[in-house]
């Protein structure tokens, strides 16, 4: 069965926007969090317009060569300007979970009202590969659920201070086991597996 998975930068004081986040405003005052996506030499085989550094390139392509669908939480589809009507992976498409109406939901996006039926439509569209979840709102309700199996952190040495958390209030500890951690310019990836 496919995996359930994040990897997003995340500040060093865990946030993963700045303030003001929001529609027409991206990441707020936090972009310094995807520097490391443009900071490199080494071509992403995955996402045309990607330089990374070497060891991030291979972190990011062997991720980003995983998904097969994508969940994304309302805010966060709100704030990405609906992704253009697509997803934000070119392969991959997206399910959006939301407990409300969604303005803008295209013939290419998938609407679900749980996390359950969205990781469930997530695994269909994913035909075989895995699932990336993607905003706090939305990988908070999947720990909360037990989805999850692994959490990738691309740590960026930077305090924001304040922004969006990454992670909301959980009902209880979520114990982690490292798998990898890959320093690079610029960011840190922490790979964990979610212990069940």
């Amino acid at each position: 069965m496919s995996k359930v998975f994040c990897a997003l930068a995340v500040s060093v004081d865990g946030y993963i926007t700045g303030r003001d986040s929001g529609p027409d405003h991206g990441l707020g005052d936090a972009p310094m969090l995807f520097d490391w996506y443009f900071d490199g030499d080494t071509p992403s085989q995955v996402f045309d317009g990607f330089h990374l550094s070497a060891p991030s390139a291979l972190m990011f392509d062997a991720l980003a060569g995983r998904v097969g669908a994508v969940i994304a939480g309302h805010k966060t589809y709100d704030d990405s300007g609906h992704f253009g009507g697509g997803s934000p992976h070119a392969k991959a498409p997206l399910v959006v979970l939301s407990h409300g109406p969604v303005a803008e939901i295209s013939e290419q996006q998938t609407l679900a009202n749980t996390i359950e039926d969205a990781i469930e439509a997530a695994r269909k569209l994913a035909d075989g590969k895995d699932v990336g979840l993607m905003g706090g709102g939305v990988v908070t309700a999947a720990l909360t659920a037990g989805l999850v199996d692994e959490l990738v952190l691309h740590q960026v040495p930077v305090l924001l201070g304040g922004g969006r958390p990454f992670f909301q209030e959980l009902p209880e500890h979520v114990r982690l086991n490292l798998v990898e951690a890959v320093p690079a310019p610029g960011v840190t990836h922490l790979h964990y597996s979610v212990v069940r």
